[in-house]
């Protein structure tokens, strides 16, 4: 394994990047769009899930991007897709990428649902969200954002969806991607409601069921993202390993 780290893919302070590779020339690339309520942690949490699938063949991208109080939306959302075209453009540098799969839990849930329905953020690159093979929308929320409700004076418990909302936007491309959603049975308070809505709507739109992977965790917000299991192994690790290799 060798990991390159800071690896500038934009003009600001926080547009870096690092690259956990395998050790073998040709690999798939999972990019990891961090959570924190976008406004806090970065792309060095929980590093053992990107050495553990790099270990393991496949390579991993956590980014960092810009986030509140400094930013205010779309700032992090345009970042995660210039990541992502960084990516899409400069990978091959690196090695043979069969595959970029893009994803995020929490905060970065909600990013990954942003580029994967809002058509406008890859767009703006000359991508399309069947440009990258699957996605992995992770305990994100698909109505608005509560840190961009906070911005705009907003009661934060509101629920709402305007262009800023990921559930907006479903049914505005032209294709849905393979989907891996995860979301636990103590979520966030509403949570797990409007992850079901989200469900509902692919369904109402067509989404071929083969392609999406649901799974209710038994647990906290995001808590198997830090943990390891019996045999201290990370368990978000596992589960997007199992996930790249069910293809």
């Amino acid at each position: 394994m060798k990991i390159i780290k800071d690896i500038a893919y934009g003009p600001y302070e926080d547009n870096n990047l690092d690259l956990y590779l395998p050790d073998g020339d040709s690999f798939d690339l999972f990019m990891y769009i961090h959570g924190g309520g976008l406004e806090q942690r970065n792309k060095d949490w929980n590093p053992e899930v990107f050495a553990y699938l790099a270990e393991r063949g496949i390579a991993a991208t956590p980014i960092n991007y810009r986030k509140y109080p400094a930013a205010k939306y779309p700032d992090f959302v345009v970042d995660s897709a210039a990541a992502a075209a960084w990516l899409k453009e400069n990978i091959h540098r690196y090695g043979n990428c069969k595959r970029i799969f893009i994803g995020g839990s929490s905060a970065g849930g909600y990013l990954s649902m942003m580029l994967c329905f809002d058509p406008r953020w890859l767009g703006a690159h000359g991508l399309k969200n069947t440009d990258f093979f699957a996605y992995v929308l992770d305990a994100g929320q698909p109505t608005k954002h509560f840190k961009v409700l906070k911005e705009q004076g907003i009661d934060t418990r509101r629920v709402i969806i305007d262009e800023t909302a990921p559930l907006y936007h479903v049914g505005e491309t032209e294709e849905f991607p393979p989907m891996y959603i995860i979301v636990s049975d103590n979520d966030i308070k509403n949570r797990y409601e409007q992850i079901q809505l989200l469900l509902s709507t692919l369904k109402q739109f067509g989404c071929d069921e083969g392609k999406i992977r649901y799974e209710l965790r038994h647990s906290a917000h995001c808590k198997y993202v830090d943990a390891f299991d019996e045999n201290n192994e990370t368990v978000f690790g596992k589960m997007i390993y199992d996930y790249i290799k069910s293809f």
